[in-house]
């Protein structure tokens, strides 16, 4: 069995952790599904009213005795700072902080509250930012992963950011979905390894069969960095580009960003509507570069067990290496 510092910090059997997707790309079940399996389930809170925020960690613990995370998106959420606090999650989950933000501050709330803190970056320069205002686990996310992601990549971040901030505990994420990412990401120095992509096509995933299957259908070359998604929205993320799928949505507004901005209100319920009815052409699909590496539809206790055991044959495997 693979056991790592993080595994003994955040209380978890194997270094496999949930990615805190937000808007309703994780819910209770697949949160609790990846902690029942030994791993750390977390779940997306953002732009959640506190009451969501206490519900949601109420049936979570329904279904888990095991730790679990709640995570926030610090540019625009920290009004919900105590929300989440309040509804006791082992760890305090954050990303995307604005400069501005004073994660000294936040961080020592989330430690009187009890909790560990662990902060996504996605540069070296923001990683020692968050090592120097107290957070106890440093995930660094290269740009090959979903959703909202930088531009260095987890081969050159991961080893930067381990060295930098040591002797925190380091998460690699983006790019990974399988046993030979959690390997690679071990070998890299970091102490465990962050999933996305390979959770949303779990069979507990919340999100519709499509969509899923648009995930194993994905070669990964058919993902792209946009700011279209933004611009739909209505929220800019600080210093972050969005990497989706590429579908007719995304094509019909390449290059026409002005006048989507000038539509947005009307495109917004498009692609709504769109998500609503399992339109996959009409749809954000937030996916990482590791779409090509998922292949199944599966549970998400079977997907922790998966990797783990790939890793560990991996691991053994490349020691006959060493002559």
């Amino acid at each position: 069995m693979i056991t790592t510092r993080a595994c003994t910090l955040l209380g978890i059997t194997h270094p496999v952790v949930l990615g805190g997707m937000g808007s309703g790309h994780t819910d209770p079940g697949l949160v609790a599904a990846v902690s029942n399996a030994g791993g750390l389930g977390i779940i997306g809170v953002s732009w959640r009213s506190p009451g969501d925020i206490a519900t949601l960690a109420a049936e979570i613990r329904q279904r888990t005795d095991r730790p679990f995370g709640l995570n926030l998106l610090l540019f625009s959420n920290e009004e919900s700072v105590d929300a989440v606090l309040a509804a006791s999650p082992a760890v305090f989950s954050t990303a995307w902080a604005s400069p501005e933000q004073d994660l000294h501050t936040i961080f020592a709330r989330a430690h009187d509250a009890g909790a560990i803190v662990m902060h996504m970056v996605p540069m070296l320069q923001e990683a020692l930012r968050a090592a120097e205002a107290g957070a106890d686990v440093i995930v660094a996310q290269g740009t090959e992963g979903g959703g909202h992601v930088g531009v260095i990549s987890t081969l050159l971040l991961v080893p930067q950011v381990t060295r930098a901030v040591a002797p925190l505990p380091v998460l690699a994420a983006g790019g990974l979905a399988d046993g030979a990412g959690l390997a690679a990401a071990l070998m890299l120095g970091a102490e465990g390894a962050l999933f996305g992509t390979r959770f949303l096509a779990a069979t507990e995933a919340p999100v519709s069969e499509n969509y899923k299957r648009a995930l194993v259908a994905s070669d990964g070359h058919n993902t792209l960095l946009s700011e279209i998604p933004d611009i739909v929205s209505g929220e800019m993320w600080p210093g972050a580009y969005a990497r989706v799928l590429r579908n007719h949505l995304i094509e019909a507004w390449s290059g026409r960003e002005a006048e989507l901005r000038a539509r947005r209100a009307e495109i917004y319920e498009h692609t709504a509507r769109a998500r609503q009815a399992g339109d996959m052409h009409e749809s954000v699909l937030w996916a990482g570069e590791s779409a090509g590496l998922v292949d199944r539809i599966e549970p998400a206790g079977l997907i922790v067990e998966r990797i783990v055991d790939e890793a560990e044959a991996i691991m053994h495997e490349r020691t006959a290496l060493i002559q």
